[in-house]
C-alpha cells in the first residue's frame, strides 16, 4: 500500500504491517483514503482530530447557509378591499425582507362551489406584487383552501 505521512509527503509503497508499525511509532492512525487505487492509498493522521475538524467545518457551513423563511397570508373569498390592500402590504414587506409568501384563500361552507372567485383574488395578488415577486407555485386546491406561493424576484 502507498503511504502518505501527516505533512502530505509520500513515504512510499510498503506492506500493511510496516505501515501500521510506522503509524504506531509516530502515535497516529493509519486511514485508508483511496481503497480502489492500485496500490491502495493510506494516510497517517490523528483520526479523532480529523473527525473533530470535519464536524466543525460542517457546522460552519450550516451556519453560513441562509434559511429561507415562508410567511403566510390568509384571505377569504369575501375579504373586503381595504383588508386585501392591508394583506398586500404585509406580503410586500415579507418579500422585500427575502421571505417567500404563501397566499391561502380559505373556503367556509358553500364558498368552495365558487373557486373562480378565489382564483381571481390570487391572480390579483400575483399581479399587484409582480414587480418584486414571481409565482413559484400556481394556485392549487389544497383541501378547503386555494394555495399559491410567491418568491422574491431575482435581482
Amino acid at each position: 500500500m502507498r503511504v502518505i505521512d501527516e505533512t502530505g509527503k509520500q513515504v512510499g509503497v510498503m506492506p500493511t504491517r510496516e505501515a501500521i508499525a510506522l503509524a504506531r511509532q509516530r502515535g497516529l492512525d493509519l486511514v485508508e483514503v483511496a481503497p480502489n487505487a492500485v496500490p491502495p492509498v493510506c494516510r497517517l493522521l490523528d483520526f479523532g482530530k480529523y473527525q473533530y475538524e470535519r464536524t466543525k467545518r460542517e457546522r460552519e457551513a450550516r451556519r453560513a447557509r441562509k434559511q429561507i423563511e415562508v410567511k403566510e397570508v390568509r384571505l377569504r373569498p369575501k375579504t373586503g378591499e381595504h383588508d386585501i390592500a392591508y394583506k398586500l402590504r404585509d406580503a410586500r414587506r415579507f418579500l422585500e425582507n427575502g421571505a417567500k409568501v404563501k397566499v391561502r384563500v380559505r373556503f367556509r361552507g358553500r364558498e368552495i362551489t365558487h373557486p373562480e372567485v378565489a382564483r381571481e383574488l390570487l391572480e390579483r395578488m400575483a399581479e399587484e406584487l409582480s414587480d418584486i415577486a414571481v409565482v413559484e407555485q400556481r394556485p392549487t386546491l389544497d383541501g378547503r383552501s386555494l394555495l399559491m406561493v410567491l418568491a422574491p424576484a431575482p435581482k
